[in-house]
């Protein structure tokens, strides 16, 4: 299948996955969405795929969802929104679930979305200079894929979340168990390509029942239903308003996204 808006590629048993909407900094639409879980289902399918690296075109992995396409987008009511959402949730999780290691290589911004996706994958490279958050209650939305609590603890990813802090840096995520290495600028894809072929180059039954096990050991602490719990909240957060969200969306609307952005960032400036 020829895509528009992802890049997949072949490199031996290791194939990668490249959002590739450069001018938006690989901000995640539908289309690209629907790609993806086209090409990852794909890729899971193909016995002589080991690894899935996952990467973004240009000066950044992904910057989140698409805001200029959500203003776009008509939402009536709750199961519009329910629709929605449960699209980008099903997006983020196909790392996670995944049968084949997924190796996230990210650089630039790795923001919103794109920083759940990012969760998602096994494991993480990433650039020196990268740029991590969620500041998705500085502008009244929520979190789509709650899986922050299980990858650092509950006093570090409540600091984050209520913060909306999106100026973590690479030595941060680090620290906080976000990222597995950090590199400098321009070594990430050397970086991720070495991770995915050592496990390529593994036994495939043993690296795929290994993740199972993990993935599984998570679920019975019980991950799923903690995630699926959170997106209903989601759901009802986004279909409901406030004056944080109602003016973000008025401006947005009337003088475009970069001045919701500025706005939202204003309102933080020297904090």
């Amino acid at each position: 299948m020829a895509y528009n808006h992802i890049i997949v590629e072949r490199d031996g048993a290791v194939a990668t996955l490249t959002f590739n909407r450069p001018a938006v900094l690989n901000a995640f639409n539908n289309a690209l969405m629907h790609e993806s879980l086209d090409a990852v289902a794909a890729l899971n399918a193909d016995e002589t795929v080991r690894v899935i690296v996952v990467r973004g075109a240009g000066r950044a992995f992904s910057a989140g969802f698409d805001l200029k396409a959500s203003a776009e987008r008509k939402m009536d009511d709750v199961s519009d929104w329910e629709r929605q959402m449960k699209l980008q949730f099903d997006f983020i999780m196909q790392f996670w679930d995944s049968p084949k290691p997924t190796v996230a290589c990210v650089h630039g911004f790795c923001l919103a979305g794109a920083f759940e996706a990012m969760l998602a994958c096994d494991v993480t490279v990433a650039a020196e200079g990268t740029r991590f958050g969620e500041p998705e209650v500085r502008f009244g939305t929520g979190i789509v894929a709650m899986l922050l609590p299980w990858i650092t603890g509950p006093k570090q990813a409540k600091e984050l979340l209520l913060t909306g802090d999106d100026r973590i840096d690479a030595a941060d995520a680090l620290r906080l168990g976000i990222v597995n290495h950090v590199v400098p600028a321009g070594q990430e894809v050397d970086k991720a390509m070495a991770l995915a072929r050592t496990m390529a180059r593994a036994s495939e039954r043993s690296v795929r029942l290994t993740k199972r096990a993990i993935n599984q050991s998570y679920d019975t602490m019980g991950l799923r239903a903690a995630l699926q719990a959170a997106l209903d909240i989601d759901v009802i957060l986004n279909a409901g308003t406030s004056p944080e969200k109602a003016e973000f969306a008025r401006i947005r609307q009337e003088q475009g996204v970069k001045a919701a952005i500025a706005w939202r960032d204003a309102r933080f400036a020297g904090r």
